[in-house]
């Protein structure tokens, strides 16, 4: 339960990504229960990032599994990244133009309420 708060996950997403292969990192016990050290932490930090950013758990595992392979991996984790940070750069994009018609939403309203309020008076 204490993994759980440091990680912001529920028991039932970590039982989820442990049944989808993201945590092959994490020891367990002879009765199959998993024990999560501190440097599982920053691991799983970077899975709940790539998730949250949109990515999709099949191409998550394969970083995963590059992770588990070691240094021959570095190019391939490399590219991943870069790929993944054009994906989110684009993302932020078009949340900065939602934003931006939002706040013209609100200039708009703003003026027809304090033009309202002094017609009032």
């Amino acid at each position: 339960m204490i993994f759980q708060k440091k990680t912001g996950l529920s028991a039932y997403t970590l039982r989820f990504y442990d049944q989808k292969g993201l945590l092959p990192f994490v020891a367990r016990d002879k009765h199959g229960r998993r024990h999560f050290k501190d440097e599982d932490l920053a691991f799983l930090s970077i899975i709940t990032c790539l998730k949250n950013t949109g990515m999709q758990l099949n191409d998550i595992k394969k970083f995963v599994e590059w992770s588990m392979d070691g240094d021959p991996t570095y190019e391939k984790r490399l590219d991943f990244f870069t790929k993944h940070k054009k994906e989110v750069e684009k993302q932020l994009a078009q949340t900065q133009a939602y934003l931006d018609k939002i706040d013209r939403k609100i200039d708009k309203y703003t003026r027809q309420h304090e033009s309202a309020s002094k017609k009032n008076f």
